[in-house]
């Protein structure tokens, strides 16, 4: 199951976390991460779109968001 929930996990330690997870992944894995709203989802997303992920918005709540998190083939 490829679902990492980082709520009230603290930037940057979130980024590291998800990043190392993907790691842990095929290409063609797809990765489901919760973060708070905030800084944590800004941060999570921006950095990994710079390494060439695409982060989608699965579910977005009061507090917290699911993304869909999987390497963009070029």
């Amino acid at each position: 199951n490829n679902v990492l929930n980082l709520r009230s996990v603290p930037c940057p330690l979130n980024v590291v976390k998800c990043k190392l997870a993907l790691q842990k992944l095929d290409l063609s894995g797809v990765l489901l991460v919760e973060l708070d709203l905030g800084e944590p989802e800004v941060m999570v997303k921006q950095s990994l779109e710079k390494e060439g992920y695409k982060c989608k918005i699965i579910k977005r709540e009061k507090d917290h968001i699911v993304y869909s998190v999987a390497y963009e083939h070029f």
